[in-house]
């Protein structure tokens, strides 16, 4: 299988040049799906880190790039939304969103915000023992009690010494906010104001109404992202525009 694809075909999320080169690196299996962004085309294409491949490369093996808390050496490796990536030695810290075209948005942050990272609960399972376990929309598994459910956020400590700790928790439920991550709201920040239950195969519809401008809409319940309670909390988790 070929590590790289053509620029022509790399994912408008991405929002790169498609014809300066033939070829771009390709995501590798991993914590998000093929439309994340591969950390080589971050340092390059985005922020303007490197130049070429080889200076992505020597970033990683200096282990210059932390990503949700832990060192990156996959150039291929892909960062998706609410990924928190630090270079500890410019001490400069970014979270990834998306803009309302459905594109990657990196966003400056101070070091206080990077210690923590807003998570959605994909699912949950039993482990042995009986113990519940959370099934995260990035990729990582952590212990909790029954209190949380599919579909909803959580904020996490990325710190060594309390790595997984909960902090906070924002329900999927009506009268909270939600962010938008795909679809043609995509970036969106809105309040639930009903969650309408669909028997069968056929997703879950979710009606929101975005008090800043005055307008309804419906979704998905997979493009729902859980980003507060009664306050938006945009200067946190969303993009003020």
């Amino acid at each position: 299988m070929s590590n790289h694809l053509k620029r022509l075909r790399a994912p408008d999320s991405w929002h790169i040049a498609k014809k300066t080169n033939t070829f771009v690196a390709k995501t590798v299996p991993g914590p998000h799906n093929a439309n994340a962004m591969p950390v080589a085309v971050w340092l390059r294409d985005h922020m303007g880190f490197a130049r070429n491949m080889k200076e992505v490369k020597q970033i990683l093996n200096q282990n210059d790039l932390v990503i949700n808390g832990r060192v990156c050496r996959d150039p291929r490796m892909g960062i998706g939304i609410f990924d928190i990536i630090s270079l500890p030695k410019i001490e400069k810290h970014y979270r990834i969103l998306r803009d309302k075209k459905g594109r990657h948005k990196t966003i400056a942050i101070d070091a206080e915000s990077a210690r923590t990272r807003l998570a959605k609960v994909r699912n949950k399972t039993i482990v042995p023992g009986g113990k519940i376990q959370l099934n995260l929309r990035y990729g990582a598994n952590i212990l909790a009690d029954n209190t949380y459910k599919p579909g909803d956020s959580i904020v996490i400590s990325l710190m060594p010494e309390d790595r997984f700790t909960i902090i906070d928790h924002f329900p999927f439920a009506v009268g909270n906010m939600a962010m938008i991550t795909g679809g043609k709201h995509s970036g969106r920040i809105a309040r639930i104001t009903r969650i309408e239950k669909i028997a069968g195969s056929v997703q879950n519809r979710v009606l929101l109404a975005d008090e800043q401008e005055g307008t309804t809409f419906d979704t998905v319940e997979t493009y729902i992202y859980m980003v507060g309670r009664e306050t938006p909390a945009l200067a946190q988790w969303g993009i003020e525009e």
